[in-house]
């Protein structure tokens, strides 16, 4: 039945906490109505279509399906977990009538689940509740389903949102029961479908009134250009017929077009549709101006809806043109030009993301919700081709009552129980402080902790180094606090190279024992490029290119081979975390450095002075 008829129709997102299981819910919703024919091939979690998504087991683009059960059209809206990509949850929230909170019955509602739930209480959307995974062996489900209560009455919900209905699943096997409980064998997703119609209102709108349609989200594609993705907000966009495209300048006359392309969300695919009603999810092309927040409207008589808002980026770093020796080696794109419009284009879809130019053509700030966003935005360019030096992230301060204040952090980390001192210690010289602590049966604790935003920059690292891997952490926004002071920043100076050249194994073997080495042998290096981490507090400049000398004698202890202690490995997140304000890192498609910020040493001594 072609998703633009008049059968009944409900919109719905899927919020949760990171790898609670939304994405996999989403599959299971796909597979129990029959969008997938029973021989094709589908991958799991089939909404992660991007490469990082997949990588990192996280959703970081909000994204919509469509499915049909018992003759009702069910959009289903996935919304990432992660409060850095909260502008993508804003969005998706704002094209639907009500919510699936997906909670897992072992680790119960955590920091992301009540980031996603205050927004969507906040727009008065009513909830389904789903406890997911009830067959883990840590389940506790009714303890579970207490805490997600208390999550609601410490979100001032009102009673009728703390009235919703309780689905007990497992989404990786498509089953689910009503109440709490286990599913059958024989059991499938029908209860969770009828909690959502039951639940869930039908959207509100007049298909015969004027045209108003809000732009949330933009795609593109290689034949139609710009796409323009949203919700009908009231009347019907009709194929062929002439809309008004009303932009954020107030003053600006609307562009008026006809809607050459319609189409509607079908299964995860697209179809194109003749119309799409008051309600329905709808994708255009043929308006390559559109943003995010524009209304499509009648064409006569043009009335824009209110725009979407998000909330404000708390940190920065700048992105410049790559000036080190091995510029332009790897790299497709390395002019300013290539970056300044590979950012413009990244503004357009995402809108909690800004850019701004710096007295430098050459550098441009880019400001965001927390460095996984950042991060994620430098790993998806140099995938893309591009060569580009980043600095160390700096949080943005706000004046609150003339006083100067910055960004405060929430973050709730799970640690096993002999670890919960190392956590405490590693926190104090950050001006963190513990506001939670909860031990479990499991033999690890939920520790809750506020600090400064500053505080919590290469802190992941740290805890996964103190903990061995074990830590799990997540944070969010939690307003603001006044300036904290001065932080403490990393406890070994740089080892720089002091020329060009490859790195030998005879120089790091000689070498080692004074820091810990970022490259192993057989690198090519620069003067100025930071080559690992000093153990004592203070910059080192050495010579990694250095050989063994030649001679025609030999002794037994001489000729002793070489030990090399496996280099630090690094990643794009410790390395924008390890440097300082000096330094950069630069990010190419198959490389990843750290350099001084002024390569010549006789450079930053003259600095230095002035």
């Amino acid at each position: 039945m072609p998703p633009s008829s008049s059968v009944p129709l409900r919109n719905v997102a899927l919020v949760a906490h990171v790898d609670h299981g939304k994405t996999t819910l989403v599959d299971a919703l796909l597979r129990a109505t029959g969008t997938f024919s029973d021989h094709a091939a589908v991958v799991d979690r089939v909404m992660d279509s991007n490469d990082q998504e997949r990588e990192r087991g996280i959703t970081i683009l909000a994204k919509a399906a469509s499915v049909t059960w018992n003759d009702i059209q069910i959009n289903l809206v996935d919304t990432p977990g992660h409060s850095d990509f909260g502008g993508e949850v804003e969005r998706a929230l704002s094209m639907v009538d009500g919510v699936i909170l997906l909670v897992d019955a072992a680790e119960g509602p955590l920091p992301q689940t009540r980031y996603v739930l205050s927004k969507a209480l906040g727009l008065g959307l009513p909830t389904v509740v789903v406890v997911n995974k009830v067959d883990r062996q840590d389940a506790r489900p009714e303890e579970v389903l207490d805490e997600i209560y208390q999550l609601f009455m410490d979100l001032d919900a009102d009673e009728s949102a703390i009235e919703f209905p309780i689905i007990s699943a497992i989404a990786r096997d498509g089953k689910a029961v009503s109440g709490i409980g286990m599913p059958g064998p024989d059991d499938d997703l029908t209860p969770l479908f009828q909690a959502i119609v039951d639940t869930i209102p039908a959207p509100t709108g007049d298909p015969d009134a004027p045209v108003q349609a809000i732009v949330t989200n933009l795609d593109a594609s290689e034949y139609l250009g710009r796409l323009a993705i949203g919700r009908v907000m009231q009347g019907t966009l009709r194929r062929g017929e002439q809309v008004a495209l009303c932009e954020e300048d107030e003053g600006q006359n609307p562009l008026r077009r006809k809607l050459t392309q319609l189409m509607s969300f079908s299964g995860i695919g697209r179809l194109e549709v003749d119309a799409i009603r008051a309600g329905d999810l709808f994708i255009v092309a043929g308006f390559p101006e559109v943003e995010i927040g524009d209304t499509l409207a009648d064409s006569v008589n043009p009335v824009a809806l209110p725009r979407l808002t998000v909330d404000e980026p708390v940190l920065r770093m700048t992105f410049g043109v790559n000036t080190s020796p091995l510029a332009g080696k790897e790299g497709q794109f390395l002019t300013s030009r290539h970056l300044r419009d590979r950012l413009d284009k990244e503004i357009l879809g995402n809108v909690s993301i800004k850019v701004e130019p710096t007295e430098s053509p050459d550098i441009i700030e880019v400001s965001g919700r927390g460095e996984l966003q950042l991060a994620v935005l430098i790993e998806t360019m140099r995938r893309e081709g591009y060569e580009l030096q980043v600095s160390r992230p700096e949080v943005i301060v706000k004046d609150i009552d003339g006083t100067k204040h910055e960004p405060l952090e929430r973050a709730v980390i799970d640690v096993p129980d002999e670890h919960v001192g190392t956590v405490t210690q590693a926190l104090a010289p950050r001006k963190g402080r513990v506001t939670d602590l909860r031990p479990g049966d499991t033999g690890r604790t939920i520790v809750t902790v506020e600090a400064p935003a500053r505080g919590l920059i290469g802190f992941r690292s740290q805890l996964l180094t103190a903990t061995r891997g074990t830590a799990l952490m997540h944070q969010h926004n939690a307003g603001w606090v006044a300036w904290v002071g001065d932080l403490p920043t990393r406890k070994g100076g740089a080892m720089i190279s002091d020329r060009q050249g490859t790195s030998t194994g005879y120089a790091i073997g000689n070498l080692q024992e004074r820091g810990e080495m970022f490259i192993g042998s057989g690198e090519a290096v620069y003067e100025g490029m930071i080559v690992g981490e000093n153990s004592r507090s203070d910059d080192m400049m050495i010579n990694i290119v250095r050989e063994k000398q030649k001679t025609n004698i030999r002794t037994h202890s001489a000729d002793e081979a070489i030990k090399l202690v496996p280099p630090r490995e690094v990643t794009l997140e410790n390395a924008i975390e390890f440097i300082g304000d000096d330094e950069l890192v630069e990010v190419t498609p198959q490389s990843l450095r750290l350099r001084k910020r002024i390569l010549k040493e006789s450079d930053r001594r003259r600095t230095g002075k002035k």
